[in-house]
């Protein structure tokens, strides 16, 4: 692999993986448009590996404090607790994902697929953005809560939906307010995509490891953490306060393009 491709896709990965337009599609369609090969599971480990560093380090003060000990106290706290609810919404997409994987990824990685889920749910999330807007209280995080997002993230598993986007729309259908709905759905986001870098792991030590670049893969690494972070810190002030309407366009928008093109 060029190292051309192993920047853009680190970029693309780094950009995508927190803004509610699919990391997946996009880097999907990157390839398809540009004609490259697979890039391989080592390097889709790197990527996501660097991504899961973004978001801890820009949250390691709210991590640290999830393990204070009186969350520890009982297991009724523990279950309540912002680790407990993280936890247990994270369950869902782990055994689905684990069960389906090999299906979705031979069935609904289509362009077609991923142009239908960019319009579709582009459309619920402005929906959803609109909708609570207009609402006078906003809700605080229960594990109720918690586990109805942790449950929409199942349907991030079809490329173009994007999980980040289906958490926050969820969330804010709810009655979370759109800083809240994005903090939950970023720490949704390190067991989420733990779990993932773990499986690949497993499955990369399975396969016959040969000529591997290590530069490609530091360099994958390096531009993902940095653009992740960048990402989501500017991601929380934006849509505070423009909302999620620019992100609504450009799904729709991507959807028609892709649509047209077929």
């Amino acid at each position: 692999m060029e190292t051309i491709q192993t920047i853009i896709l680190a970029i693309i990965q780094g950009l995508t993986e927190f803004l509610p337009i699919s990391s997946s599609a996009h880097l999907i369609l990157i390839s398809q448009i540009l004609g490259w090969s697979d890039q391989g599971l080592i390097v889709d480990v790197a990527l996501h590996f660097g991504t899961l560093l973004a978001v801890v380090y820009y949250f390691r003060s709210e991590l640290l404090e999830m393990l204070e000990p009186h969350y520890f106290s009982s297991a009724q706290t523990l279950l309540n607790s912002p680790i407990g609810i993280i936890t247990i919404a994270t369950v869902p997409i782990v055994i689905v994902g684990g069960l389906f994987n090999e299906f979705i990824e031979q069935h609904l990685r289509s362009p077609s697929i991923i142009a239908l889920t960019s319009i579709v749910f582009g459309i619920l999330l402005y929906v959803a953005d609109l909708k609570n807007s207009k609402k006078d209280e906003v809700l605080e995080l229960t594990l109720l809560l918690g586990v109805l997002i942790g449950l929409s993230q199942i349907l991030a598993l079809i490329p173009g939906t994007s999980r980040s986007g289906i958490t926050i729309t969820m969330a804010l259908f709810l009655g979370l307010s759109r800083v809240e709905a994005l903090r939950f759905s970023f720490m949704l986001a390190i067991p989420v995509i733990s779990a993932a870098t773990i499986l690949q792991s497993i499955e990369l030590f399975n396969t016959q490891l040969i000529n591997i670049n290590y530069s490609h893969l530091f360099l994958g690494i390096f531009i993902s953490f940095i653009i992740a972070f960048l990402t989501i810190r500017w991601f929380l002030e934006f849509v505070n306060r423009i909302g999620m309407l620019p992100f609504v366009i450009y799904r729709i928008f991507l959807g028609l393009i892709i649509f047209l093109t077929l």
